[in-house]
């Protein structure tokens, strides 16, 4: 629910990343979303670390629940029309 669903590329891992889960994301690219289209790739910093990550919305409708903040979100700006 208004959550941005992304997957390590091919070969990265939290391991080879050597991430730990204390860092604070930073994700660019993402806005590409707002102008209707779907990247395939952002890219992350997380702890002065920068690496690829797929995009995993995979329709236009997960990106119009995405662009409305969630699936609950859209449904309730449509039933108000």
């Amino acid at each position: 629910m208004g959550v941005l669903p992304l997957q390590f590329t091919d070969g990265a891992s939290v391991q080879s990343l050597g991430l730990t889960g204390d860092e604070t994301f930073m994700i660019s690219g993402v806005d590409a979303l707002n102008n209707g289209s779907i990247p395939k790739e952002v890219t992350v910093t997380a702890g002065g670390k920068s690496f690829a990550a797929k995009v995993r919305i995979d329709t236009p409708g997960e990106a119009d629940y995405y662009r409305h903040g969630g699936i609950m979100q859209y449904v309730l700006r449509q039933l108000r029309g």
